[in-house]
């Protein structure tokens, strides 16, 4: 699986999904970095087949009229250390990947999963 992390999370998350054998990469890392657009993520992530794990809610407007970006991971924990951030992806990782197989939008958030038809 591909991860495109958006610029309020962490770039150590990006790492953490590399580390856990996905390919991942951080807003940061983009030509604009942390200033790209969200349509320009939208965008990208699209043209790459890759997931965007973000905290805003503007994605879920988006792919939601405009099925872009057109797969997307929310995370819905409000602030939390990074440690506690990565504890919680890698709890969910083998339920995501699984998710992804069949749909196109998912929720975490500090105790559960929700899968979006």
């Amino acid at each position: 699986m591909k991860f495109l992390v958006d610029a309020q999370l962490p770039k150590v998350l990006a790492v953490e999904i590399q580390s856990l054998g996905h390919e991942a990469v951080h807003t940061s890392e983009l030509p604009k970095r942390n200033s790209t657009p969200d349509e320009d993520i939208a965008s990208f992530s699209d043209l790459h087949d890759m997931i965007v794990v973000t905290k805003d809610s503007d994605f879920v407007t988006s792919h939601l009229l405009r099925n872009t970006p057109g797969k997307l991971l929310l995370i819905a924990t409000g602030n939390i250390s990074n440690p506690t951030l990565i504890r919680i992806f890698q709890k969910h990782l083998p339920e995501i990947e699984k998710a992804f197989f069949d749909c196109v939008f998912v929720e975490i958030n500090s105790s559960s999963m929700v899968v979006h038809d």
